[in-house]
């Protein structure tokens, strides 16, 4: 296991720990309805999350106890931390009718506007499983953070975000979604240029068993690093287009991209994904450096371990710098450049095959 992944676990861990202490001290007296101690509210498994959320001011944390929280919630109060105590507090489908989140299909919204966006919320160690549309779904938000959440058997995105800027996604594991595993979006509805999202870090981040890892359309200035993503249809996707500004100005880097050999048939968007490591289609000034991507193969479009496909509308990569990574085993290429963009720049990767030939 490499050294970063033993680290974020041990950090991981021993943060589990610490919440499960706090919460025994802070909520050890039984209630009929969520506790407001201070500017903590305590929520018991049977408890309403968003009665708890709808009383909380800007800056208070909703702690959930360990147990089954069934039922959606909609946070739209600035500075909000919504902290579990680890995987064991788990929030599942409820009858759908709760809120606008439950109407929705997702588990956990976090709402502002793209005009107004809402500023400095905090989702952490908690489990959300089994939504008709995705775990957690943020929308016009900036500083959100979202970490050491366990996020998984949603059927379409597992982590999304849409018109926001300056996200934190770390430590989380998010598996078995019907759709990404993280998904960053301009929109996640409509058409439109790459907005810059302020350095948005996608981190640490344990991606297995969905159609693809972590999906980034459609925006600029982020990156995406040290994450672990295998066992996908495909491991990384950044999609552009012909919209402007164009996606890209971002970094992939010292991601570890194994195996990703799922078979996904097509859907109206996009090809079927099978052995598909990194990929960009319709990008430009993209860096994908110091990864670790093999044994990804495959017989789709998009198959191999680096590949460089135009987009849906037929747009190439432009001055795509693939550089440093280490790559093998991948097939029916190490490295793909399929698009004949313009501009690609090779140094010094790792690897045995490349189409055309000369980019190893």
């Amino acid at each position: 296991m490499p050294t970063r992944r033993v680290h974020h676990l041990a950090a991981a861990t021993a943060a589990a720990t610490a919440l499960t202490t706090a919460f025994a001290t802070l909520a050890a007296a039984p209630a009929a309805h969520a506790v407001d101690i201070g500017r903590l509210h305590v929520v018991q498994a049977g408890e309403s999350i968003q009665r708890a959320v709808d009383a909380a001011r800007p800056g208070d944390t909703v702690l959930l106890a360990p147990g089954t929280h069934r039922g959606s919630v909609r946070i739209t109060t600035p500075g909000l931390t919504l902290r579990g105590t680890g995987p064991a507090s788990v929030i599942t489908a409820g009858d759908g009718t709760e809120n606008a989140c439950a109407t929705a299909g997702h588990g956990i919204c976090v709402v502002g506007t793209e005009q107004n966006p809402l500023p400095g919320v905090t989702i952490e160690a908690l489990a959300v499983t089994g939504f008709r549309k995705n775990g957690i779904d943020a929308s016009g938000t900036t500083g959100l953070t979202v970490r050491r959440t366990y996020v998984h058997d949603n059927a379409q995105q597992g982590i999304s975000q849409e018109m926001s800027t300056r996200a934190a996604i770390l430590g989380n594991r998010s598996t078995d979604n019907g759709q990404s595993g993280v998904f960053l979006a301009n929109y996640a509805y409509r058409e439109g240029g790459a907005p810059d999202t302020g350095g948005t870090v996608v981190e640490g981040n344990e991606l297995t068993g969905n159609r693809v890892g972590v999906t980034v359309r459609r925006l600029r200035g982020l990156a995406v690093q040290d994450n672990d993503i295998r066992g996908n249809c495909g491991g990384v996707f950044v999609v552009g287009d012909e919209g402007v500004p164009r996606a890209g100005d971002l970094d992939v880097r010292r991601n570890r991209v194994v195996a990703n050999n799922k078979f996904c048939p097509a859907n109206p968007r996009l090809g079927a994904i099978q052995g598909a490591g990194i990929v960009l289609t319709g990008t430009e000034d993209t860096r994908v450096t110091d990864n670790e991507v093999r044994d990804n193969t495959g017989t789709s479009d998009f198959s191999g371990g680096i590949v460089l496909f135009k987009s849906v509308v037929g747009v190439t990569n432009t001055r795509a710098t693939v550089t440093d990574n280490h790559l093998s085993g991948n097939g029916p290429a190490d490295l793909a450049d399929r698009d004949a963009g313009s501009d690609t720049t090779y140094a010094r990767n790792t690897c045995r095959s490349s189409e055309p030939s000369g980019h190893c």
